[in-house]
């Protein structure tokens, strides 16, 4: 049985692939990538297709501190796995250094897996379901604020939407305990991640949240003078053996 999931810290990783290439990483990572990481100490997530960029590919996986992350990642990317592996990986990318340090805004703020089980390698299992991400990117006066501007002022649109219960994430403001990989330092961001049963779900949402008073309002006030660049929202479809599904 798979041990409880680990989240209280997270990597949200975006790569840049070269054309064409995105189903071969997800070859190489469902097959062999999964569990030769969380043998080492941490969780997988997620594995996602962006829906509206071709050649990105998404992840998730977290860890138990930031300790326990720089000895995680030590082993794996050290190990056998890893050496043997990671030339086909690494050929299917453009960049790779698209990468948020989180973790859960508070209690009960990250993703509920209780009783999730991921797809076997051998029959792995599409899922209809699409994720939202909404990383806001917000000015570092104000962004300890921005949590319960968000619970106050943009859950009740994002919910008025249609939009189900999601994980809410700040940045974590630790030193990157494994500089070989790098992270998006020196900013502060709030990620809002909800699950639609499918397309329709999510576009229905979409096309709602695009008509709230509320939610523009919001958008036209830079989020209450929290945010310091645009907002992006992503929608990302899992892979056959993400535990997200």
């Amino acid at each position: 049985m798979m041990a409880a999931p680990l989240q209280n810290i997270l990597e949200l990783r975006r790569y840049l692939l070269h054309p064409g290439r995105r189903e071969d990483l997800i070859a190489v990572f469902d097959r062999h990538l999964v569990e030769s990481q969380e043998d080492c100490g941490m969780t997988v997530l997620g594995e996602f297709r962006d829906l509206d960029r071709p050649d990105d590919f998404v992840w998730l996986r977290g860890f138990a501190d930031m300790e326990s992350r720089k000895e995680a990642l030590g082993a794996f990317y050290g190990g056998p796995v890893w050496a043997k592996h990671r030339d086909a990986a690494n050929a299917t990318m453009d960049r790779f250094d698209d990468v948020l340090l989180l973790r859960p805004a508070g209690d009960g703020a990250g993703f509920a897996l209780e009783g999730e089980k991921r797809p076997p390698a051998e029959a792995p299992e599409e899922s209809a379901a699409v994720f939202t991400v909404f990383v806001f990117p917000l000015d570092h006066g104000r962004a300890d604020a921005f949590p319960a501007y968000f619970s106050r002022s943009l859950l009740p649109a994002l919910a008025a939407a249609g939009a189900p219960a999601g994980a809410s994430l700040v940045t974590e403001e630790s030193p990157n305990t494994f500089p070989r990989l790098p992270v998006r330092e020196k900013e502060r961001v709030f990620v809002w991640i909800a699950r639609f049963a499918d397309e329709a779900a999510q576009q229905a949402f979409a096309r709602t949240l695009r008509q709230s008073p509320a939610w523009r309002d919001a958008m036209g006030d830079g989020f209450g003078g929290h945010a310091n660049a645009p907002l992006t929202i992503n929608r990302l479809s899992p892979t056959g053996r993400s535990l997200l599904r």
